[in-house]
């Protein structure tokens, strides 16, 4: 009877970590560089999703928020990708090189920003807003989606109240403990799939 209850728990355990496997993908940067999920495994991976004409992630972005965040926790060795789904002709696309200037506009420092226009990568990760938030560990499990933060609205001034979800999963992967979040609804624009 104890082996059965250890094959169950087992053949449970393994299931539950293979349900957890963030979606691997290949995506080129604004840059023209390819990035693959599985290159960073042994890393800590925040996908970003990005439209910069959403009044959601202008709070953040205005409000230097988001760019603390990214050169923050980049310091310690996270690969931050801020990844646009918009499609061609939608709000958030930007052809590479008026991308790149807006991002160094804003003084904004992710890993790489990935450029998702037909949207397989959001639509894998069942991406629906931006500013939407993935944290991925370094096993490459997915631990946590949703918002950025507790604060819904699109205020600059309501950022430095907020509970930052996004900094507290990353805090505590990166002391070594599980993410103590692991999702919850985020806020924000519609991602502009071309469907």
């Amino acid at each position: 009877m104890k082996t059965l209850t250890l094959s169950l728990a087992l053949l449970s355990l393994a299931f539950s970590s293979y349900a957890e496997k963030a979606p691997d993908f290949t995506l080129s940067d604004t840059d023209g560089t390819q990035h693959t999920l599985t290159q960073y495994k042994g890393k800590i991976v925040v996908l970003e999703w990005l439209n910069h004409n959403c009044p959601f992630v202008k709070k953040h972005y205005n409000s230097g928020n988001m760019q603390q965040l990214q050169k923050t926790y980049r310091e310690q060795g996270v690969v931050w990708f801020s990844v646009c789904s918009s499609a061609v002709g939608r709000q958030g696309y930007y052809p590479a090189s008026e991308a790149n200037e807006l991002t160094a506009n804003k003084k904004a420092s992710p890993s790489a920003l990935l450029v998702d226009a037909e949207g397989t990568v959001g639509k894998a990760y069942n991406a629906k807003r931006t500013p939407e938030m993935c944290i991925i560990d370094k096993e490459g499990n997915l631990v946590y989606q949703g918002a950025i933060d507790d604060s819904p609205g699109f205020s600059e001034d309501e950022v430095k109240g907020a509970k930052n979800y996004v900094a507290q999963n990353l805090d505590a992967l990166l002391a070594g403990k599980k993410a103590p979040i692991s999702s919850n609804k985020a806020y924000g624009c519609g991602i502009k799939y071309l469907k």
